[in-house]
């Protein structure tokens, strides 16, 4: 969970908007929510639009001023749907994650979000350090301010995620077999070489690129120990088979 990442909602008029804002981060596994005066709230609107993420909203922050919700935060986002007359650093939601998202443990992360009709105004976005913007197309880039939320905090989510996953081992579980090392591959290769010029498989002198192929194909797959061992029983066997003298049509 990125408990280091806190929503702030400013001057939200609509109580179902604060509801949709607790599941959207519930549903990427936030839930630092402050809320900045508030029109209504709280709302049984509110409560019904949360839709299980009430606990969201029963620990959600409420705070008369942008200061107040900011005070511990070490970094600052707001939201901007349009350019500014002064030039301001400027970030996508998914480079606000990569921005954010390592910083679990290190700085607390807010997200300032505006009021439905106007966003934030300029003075609320001179206390960010980044603004960020949703790429939305430009016929109609308006986002309902829960979809804002949900867009942002999914990246935040996926970031996470990736670095959960790089973390982890390559098949995303511990293996219960040492992967066979370069020495057991090559003799596989060599093997299995030697076993498709016997069954005529393999022409040894126009070779094409068989035997590169197949080590591609092999190679990508990682094979274990016991994997190269089953797969050189197999050309064992294979090899044997051609071994033994063929009977012809006319024996009993």
């Amino acid at each position: 969970m990125s408990d280091h990442i806190r929503i702030v909602l400013v001057n939200t008029t609509h109580p179902g908007n604060i509801g949709g804002v607790a599941r959207a981060m519930k549903n990427m596994g936030l839930n630092d929510l402050c809320l900045v005066s508030p029109k209504c709230f709280p709302h049984p609107d509110a409560d019904a639009r949360a839709s299980g993420a009430t606990d969201v909203l029963e620990q959600a922050q409420v705070v008369d001023n942008l200061d107040e919700a900011l005070a511990d935060c070490e970094l600052v986002f707001g939201t901007s749907a349009r350019e500014r007359h002064i030039p301001w650093p400027l970030v996508n939601p998914r480079e606000l994650a990569a921005i954010a998202a390592p910083l679990k443990g290190k700085a607390r992360v807010a997200i300032l979000f505006g009021r439905e009709d106007r966003g934030l105004t300029n003075e609320e976005l001179q206390r960010c350090h980044h603004h960020v913007h949703i790429p939305a197309v430009e016929t109609f880039s308006s986002l309902n301010i829960a979809a804002a939320v949900q867009v942002i905090t999914y990246e935040l989510r996926m970031a996470e995620v990736a670095e959960e996953q790089a973390a982890r081992p390559q098949w995303g579980t511990d293996w219960d077999i040492e992967l066979a090392p370069q020495r057991e591959l090559e003799l596989m290769f060599e093997h299995l070489e030697r076993t498709l010029v016997k069954i005529d498989f393999l022409d040894p002198d126009n070779p094409r690129q068989l035997m590169p192929r197949l080590r591609r194909l092999l190679q990508r797959a990682v094979p274990d120990k016991v994997e190269v061992n089953v797969l050189r029983g197999i050309l064992t066997a294979m090899e044997k088979q051609v071994a033994q003298p063929q009977r012809g049509e006319g024996d009993d």
